[in-house]
């Protein structure tokens, strides 16, 4: 009798959660407004380790005249973290404006004190994605993971790193991290600072009016990019339409490689039309089963003639696709289902020749510190990784 109440409510749950999230994501899909935004020009400054991102960054942030937008997927609560949060309780006691707002999950590490240190000295915080009825489990998925900041609606920044130690070699399992973060300047600070403000508005209520906050000048030199934003499926679309572009060469750097069916077959097919594609993704991983995820894709890439490269020294979190050397792909979207059907990412493509070329450069640096995945690798595993690499299908969508 207990193990049929057991059974069955099992049952009931398994239910609930498919309902909650397939109504879920017809609700978003229905209800959610693309925002697209035109080439602009700008100015790139490209960090590549938390030791020289975080100085630049405090500095910009120590020097803001008038305001401060930061939104983060994670903040932790250790030293780096703390000094921040200080340093923007400093500028919101100087009088400027200062507005914070963290994803609910990825930065649930941040203690009640921390928060309570920014709102007494006259900052703004909020978390974003909090979970919510009816689709709780749904919203619970969707995480806000991106990292943008806006100081003064003049200087931006965008990429992978968070706020932490690890992100500055403070974890000795994942040094020396390695990641892809930007500095820029010009027209597109107003994209990036709108993206903020439509997610601060969602999270709090809050009206933001953007006349009186938007930067209004346009830069007509420097780099020729866009802001992409996305959620729900808006990123497949754009991987897949920047696949069948590829004539000669597609490079991908992710942390983690789970695409979507869709994105999976694009790939073979740039594949069979004789497109070089590369792929590097770290040797060590920071999450459970993302590697055994990722095996299958492997062996039917390198089936086709792909390369796949894993990176061996510390931990390589950067977010990168480089197409034809002509279109650079870069910001916060992982190359895995979560980051391409679940997550707020924002992206920027980048078509200037010197940037891309900047971008190679610094890809054959990672490369040479990288050995190839081969199908012997993959094709020998022991019992425990079959097992798991069958077990993780049924969670591959929430990885």
């Amino acid at each position: 009798m207990i193990l049929l109440l057991f059974l069955s409510a099992v049952i009931v749950l398994i239910i609930w959660l498919f309902t909650d999230y397939t109504l879920g994501k017809r609700h978003f899909r229905k209800t959610r407004k693309q925002r697209q935004y035109p080439v602009r020009h700008g100015d790139f400054t490209v960090f590549t380790c938390g030791e020289n991102l975080f100085p630049h960054y405090f500095s910009d942030i120590l020097h803001a005249k008038k305001s401060i937008y930061v939104l983060f997927y994670i903040v932790k609560n250790d030293e780096i973290s703390r000094e921040f949060f200080s340093l923007l309780a400093k500028k919101a006691r100087e009088g400027k404006e200062v507005k914070v707002l963290l994803d609910w999950a990825g930065s649930r590490k941040v203690t009640k004190q921390m928060i309570a240190q920014l709102k007494n000295a006259g900052a703004s915080f909020a978390f974003s994605n909090r979970p919510k009825f009816p689709f709780f489990f749904y919203t619970l998925q969707q995480r806000n993971h991106r990292k943008i900041t806006v100081i003064d609606g003049e200087t931006g920044y965008l990429g992978g790193f968070n706020v932490g130690k690890d992100y500055i070699n403070g974890n000795k399992s994942l040094s020396p991290w390695r990641d892809y973060h930007f500095r820029l300047t010009g027209g597109s600070i107003r994209d990036l600072q709108e993206e903020f403000i439509r997610n601060w508005e969602t999270a709090t209520g809050e009206n933001m009016p953007f006349e009186t906050h938007l930067s209004p000048h346009e830069e007509k030199s420097g780099c020729r990019h866009r802001i992409i934003p996305t959620a729900g499926d808006e990123l497949e679309h754009l991987v897949c339409s920047l696949i069948d572009e590829a004539r000669e060469s597609i490079f991908i750097g992710s942390p983690y490689f789970i695409p979507t069916p869709a994105i999976h077959k694009k790939l073979v097919q740039a594949l069979a039309r004789g497109v070089k594609v590369t792929v590097l993704t770290p040797d060590k991983a920071d999450h459970p089963l993302v590697k055994e995820a990722a095996s299958r894709y492997f062996r039917q890439l390198l089936e086709n003639g792909a390369d796949i490269y894993l990176f061996k020294p510390g931990f390589y979190h950067a977010k990168i696709m480089i197409i034809d050397r002509t279109v650079c792909d870069i910001g916060t979207a992982n190359f895995d289902r979560r980051s391409v059907r679940l997550n707020f990412e924002v992206n920027c493509l980048v078509y200037d020749n010197a940037f891309i070329q900047k971008m190679c450069a610094i890809v054959k640096e990672d490369m040479r510190h990288a050995v190839p995945l081969t199908a012997d690798d993959l094709n020998r595993p022991g019992l425990a990784t079959r097992l798991a690499e069958w077990g993780v299908r049924a969670i591959e969508g929430f990885l």
